[in-house]
């Protein structure tokens, strides 16, 4: 993307170029940006300044010069995209749909981002600490990431205890997660078949369009099978070939210049 000032810039958490984010929830953005031909900046930013306190956020910049209310930095992925959709510079994507199918995104989107996730969040930050320690907290001094990491772990050991996931062995978690990807497999080799042609890409609900499901969803494999934290789930879901192919053929038309997974 072009360094131009004259675009919103968009914090990642780290400083790479040309590669995908270990966050679902940044890939989820840029799928949204990318499909609405929205022009976009980015950088590594900081949790120090996010305004959840967490990545991704965005400056809005000179999109506020269109009399605009409201903060320039926004975080959190769902309300970034809703302060865009309300600025009118992304598209709605769910706003034409039925009622039926609006419930069904919103579904899976919670699947994900409230269930699938904390698995994530094990994975990573338990079962991989030191990995996930190094890529997250990259840009502190060692003796910092040190002290910094040993209390996110307690704070993610207490956060899965609390929620539930934290009390489940090893096999159980792995089921759960198998299940999850299973389903979503069936479902996308039915829509894959579909598709109007070999490379095109397809959508989870079925429609010709993609839907805020499909930025989460595509947000969720891509993190996946990039993150080095996340060996068991790489594993899962390279087992089940409509959900690579999926991310595949999304990646081919909207993110060609970024270096794909292995």
């Amino acid at each position: 993307m072009s360094t131009e000032k004259s675009k919103l810039t968009l914090a990642r958490g780290w400083p790479e170029k040309g590669v995908y984010s270990w966050s679902p929830f940044v890939t989820k953005v840029e799928f949204r940006f990318r499909h609405a031909g929205l022009a976009y900046d980015v950088e590594a930013g900081s949790v120090k300044v996010a305004p959840k306190g967490k990545i991704p956020y965005v400056d809005l910049g000179p999109l506020q010069d269109g009399g605009h209310n409201g903060p320039s930095l926004l975080g959190d992925s769902t309300f970034i995209i809703q302060r865009l959709l309300s600025m009118a510079r992304i598209q709605d994507l769910n706003g034409s749909l039925p009622e039926q199918s609006k419930l069904n995104d919103l579904a899976l989107r919670a699947l994900l981002e409230d269930k699938l996730y904390f698995y994530h969040m094990r994975e990573r930050w338990i079962e991989n600490f030191y990995i996930q320690r190094e890529k997250a907290l990259w840009s502190m001094p060692y003796p910092v990431r040190v002290i910094v990491g040993l209390l996110i772990y307690r704070g993610v050991t207490k956060t899965l205890h609390g929620q539930g996931v934290g009390r489940l062995t090893g096999e159980e978690v792995r089921s759960l997660k198998s299940e999850i990807w299973q389903s979503i497999d069936s479902v996308l080799n039915s829509r894959l078949r579909q598709a109007p042609g070999s490379d095109a890409p397809a959508w989870v609900l079925g429609g010709e369009q993609p839907t805020e499901a499909d930025a989460t969803l595509f947000g969720f494999i891509v993190s996946v099978l990039v993150s080095d934290s996340a060996p068991e789930s790489k594993k899962i879901v390279k087992s089940f070939p409509s959900v690579v192919t999926y991310a595949e053929r999304i990646h081919n038309c909207y993110f060609p210049e970024y270096e794909k997974w292995t």
